[in-house]
């Protein structure tokens, strides 16, 4: 059975510090990164809360693959996925775990 994959970018703020990551449980995983579980991570110390993007693959391996990816883009062609799906960087959390 494959396991599925998420990449994900995360912000403080709109056009703020991006920090971009891949798992297999979104949810669970942005969870801890809003509540700090690593608290001397770079999320936690730069506070990058807000999920303003992601993907899923069918496939863990493929999501680590685009994770690799989107870490070598430069940081203008970042900002410009986020803006084409989510313009205002609106935070999706409450989309992704059915608040």
């Amino acid at each position: 059975m494959k396991t599925q994959g998420y990449v994900y970018m995360l912000a403080n703020r709109r056009y703020g510090t991006i920090y971009i990551g891949v798992t297999t449980d979104l949810v669970r995983r942005v969870c801890d990164h809003q509540t700090e579980v690593f608290t001397e991570s770079f999320t936690a110390r730069y506070a990058v809360k807000k999920l303003v993007w992601y993907e899923v693959h069918p496939e863990i391996t493929t999501a680590m693959t685009r994770e690799k990816q989107l870490k070598k883009w430069e940081r203008q062609w970042k900002i410009r996925l986020i803006d084409s799906v989510n313009p205002y960087w609106r935070d999706l959390f409450d989309d992704i775990c059915g608040v």
